[in-house]
């Protein structure tokens, strides 16, 4: 597996879905290998959708900047005040994950723009989910 372009396009955003956590650990295994940041989409039950996203995996030279760590926090708040997440999601800031996204278009749309935001460029954070 290669690793992910910066940015991700959403269509090569790894569907870590899986009958065991197989999926999850290849996908997370390789990002390690690659120093990279971590990003997957998973299904759920009821044909929801999961984003997650971890920083670790990048190493220890992998800094994200506060400005960004707020600019996410606050979009996964207007995705949490939409009903588009579910309120549990974890906004960081080392590990992102949000329940409940309502299709898989939608999740890797989120899931891209994360990865994007996560090494500095939140031009498609913003437009994933523009403020108010």
């Amino acid at each position: 597996m290669q690793p992910l372009p910066v940015p991700c396009p959403a269509h090569l955003v790894p569907d870590a879905t899986g009958t065991n956590t197989d999926a999850f650990h290849d996908a997370y295994r390789q990002a390690m290998v690659h120093r990279a940041v971590f990003v997957a989409i998973e299904s759920e039950a009821r044909q929801q959708w999961n984003v997650k996203a971890d920083t670790l995996t990048a190493g220890p030279d992998h800094a994200v900047e506060d400005t960004v760590n707020d600019a996410v926090r606050a979009a996964i708040t207007r995705l949490i005040q939409r009903h588009e997440v579910n309120p549990d999601a974890y906004t960081g800031p080392v590990y992102f994950m949000m329940h409940g996204v309502q299709s898989e278009e939608r999740a890797r749309e989120l899931a891209a723009a994360l990865h994007a935001a996560l090494y500095g460029d939140l031009e498609p954070l913003a437009s994933a989910v523009p403020p108010s």
